[in-house]
C-alpha cells in the first residue's frame, strides 16, 4: 500500500502536517486503548508506529522531520524525569548503580556475541550484535516510571543512575567494536573519551544542583521577559545536551543532567510547561521506534530462530546480570532493577545503523537487532507494571502528573 502522505502531488507543508497528524493521533489513540485494557499506554504508542509504518499499512515511512521530533521527544522526556529526581537521592545509590551497569554490559555483550557465533555469523558481525545488547534505553523505563509517579523509589533511582553509566560504557564498547572493523583501536583516544564522559556526568550530577541553586535566582532577578525561568531552563537543557554530545555521550544524558541540576531550585510552573512539551513530543519518539520495525529480513527460518534466541538472550542477560548486581537491595528491588534495564529501544538501532554503514552487517543481522530492540521495548513496560504493583506514588509527583 502506498504511503499516502508521501505522494508526489502533496505539497511539502501538507506532507509535514499529515505526518504530524498521523503519528501523533494514532499514537495517542492506541495509548488510550491500551490504558483502557489495563496495559501501559507506551506499548500502544510503539505499536502505532508499527501499524502505520512502511511494513504494515504503509501510511508512513521514517523521515528527517520525524527523526528530529523523536530526538527532541526523548530529550524532553529525560529532562522531565531529571526534574523529578533529586541529585542527593541518586548519589546515594551510586555504588550499586555502577555494579548494575557493569554487570549489564558484560553479560549481554558476551551472550549476544556467543549466540550469533553459534549461528556461524561473521566474528565482527557477532560482536556488533552483542554491542547492540549492551546499552539500556533509559527513556522507555523512565516514561513508565514517571507516568506512575515512581521515580522516587530506590529501584527507580538505581535504574536511572545505572542507565546513565550504561550509556558511557556502551559508547566505549561500540568504539572498540567499530575500531576492530577499521582494523585498529586507538586505546589512548578511547581512554580520554571515556574519562571525559564519566567526568562530565559525575561533575554535573555532583555539583550541578548547588551551582544552579546559586546562579538561577540571580539571573531570574535580572530578567524581565515573560516566562524567564522556563527560558533559562530550556537554555540549560540545550547547552548540557550539546556538551554531552561533544564529550562523547548521548544528548539525552545531558538532558537528564540538566533536569537533575534544576530539580531542587525550579518552580512548578517550569515543571508543568516541560510536561506539556513532553506530552507533545514523546509520541514521536515512541512511534518512531515502531516505524523502523521490518520483518521482511526475517523470512529465513535460520534468521527467525536467531532473532528469537537473541531476544531471549537480551531479556535474560539484563535481568540476571542487573538483578543479580542489585540483589543485596532485596529480592523485590532486584527484580525491578533487572526488568527496568531490559529495554534497548533506539540504542540498539543506532548500533545496527553503524554496523550497516560500515559494511560489516547484512540486512538479516540488521533486522535481527531492530526486532530485538522493538521486542525488548514492548515487553518491558507490562513487566514493570507488574513488578511495581502495590507501590504508592509520591504524593507531590501524583499531583504533578494530574496537572501536567
Amino acid at each position: 500500500m502506498p504511503c499516502l502522505i508521501l505522494a508526489a502531488d502533496v505539497p511539502d507543508t501538507a506532507r509535514v502536517l499529515w505526518a504530524l497528524l498521523l503519528v501523533f493521533a494514532s499514537a495517542k489513540l492506541l495509548s488510550e486503548v491500551f490504558e483502557r485494557l489495563g496495559q501501559p499506554g507506551i506499548v500502544g504508542e510503539i505499536l502505532a508506529g508499527v501499524l502505520i509504518g512502511p511494513h504494515v499499512f504503509g501510511w508512513m515511512a521514517p523521515n528527517d522531520v520525524l527523526a528530529i521530533l523523536s530526538d527532541l521527544g526523548v530529550m524532553f522526556l529525560l529532562f522531565r524525569v531529571g526534574l523529578d529526581v533529586k541529585a542527593s537521592e541518586l548519589m546515594r545509590v551510586g555504588g550499586t548503580a555502577l555494579m548494575v551497569a557493569l554487570a549489564g554490559v558484560i553479560l549481554p555483550l558476551f551472550l549476544g556475541s556467543g549466540v550469533a557465533l553459534l549461528f556461524h555469523q561473521p566474528r565482527l558481525e557477532s560482536f556488533f550484535i552483542g554491542a547492540a545488547m549492551v546499552a539500556t534505553s533509559v527513556g522507555i523505563t523512565a516514561q513508565v516510571l514517571a507516568s506512575r509517579g515512581l521515580l522516587h523509589t530506590r529501584a527507580a533511582q538505581i535504574i536511572l543512575a545505572a542507565a546513565v553509566v550504561d550509556d558511557v560504557l556502551g559508547l566505549i564498547v561500540l568504539a572498540v567494536v567499530s575500531g576492530l572493523a577499521h582494523g585498529s583501536v586507538d586505546y589512548l583516544e578511547l581512554a580520554v573519551t571515556g574519562a571525559l564522559a564519566l567526568g562530565f556526568t559525575f561533575l554535573i550530577a555532583r555539583f550541578g544542583t548547588s551551582t544552579v541553586g546559586r546562579v538561577l535566582p540571580r539571573l531570574r532577578a535580572r530578567l524581565s521577559l515573560a516566562e524567564a525561568e522556563f527560558a533559562l531552563a530550556m537554555t540549560l537543557l540545550f547547552m548540557l545536551s550539546l556538551l554531552a554530545v561533544y564529550v562523547g555521550v548521548a544528548a539525552i544524558v545531558g538532558a537528564f543532567l540538566a533536569g537533575l541540576a534544576l530539580s531542587e531550585s525550579t518552580d512548578e510552573r517550569v515543571m508543568h510547561m516541560t510536561s506539556g512539551v513532553a506530552e507533545l513530543l514523546v509520541p514521536f519518539f515512541l512511534a518512531g521506534i515502531g516505524l523502523r520495525l521490518d520483518l521482511s529480513a526475517l523470512r529465513s527460518p535460520a534468521t527467525l530462530l536467531l532473532s528469537v534466541l537473541i531476544i531471549l538472550a537480551a531479556l535474560v542477560s539484563k535481568f540476571v546480570a542487573c538483578g543479580g548486581a542489585a540483589w543485596r537491595m532485596g529480592r523485590t528491588d532486584a527484580i525491578r532493577v533487572g526488568i527496568g534495564m531490559m529495554p534497548r529501544g533506539e540504542v540498539g538501532m543506532v548500533v545496527a545503523q553503524i554496523g550497516l554503514s560500515l559494511g560489516i552487517m547484512n540486512q538479516g543481522a540488521y533486522g535481527v537487532i531492530v526486532l530485538m530492540s522493538v521486542a525488548t521495548t514492548l515487553i518491558a513496560p507490562p513487566l514493570l507494571k507488574m513488578a511495581f504493583r502495590g507501590e504508592a506514588p509520591r504524593p507531590e509527583t501524583e499531583e504533578f502528573l494530574r496537572v501536567g
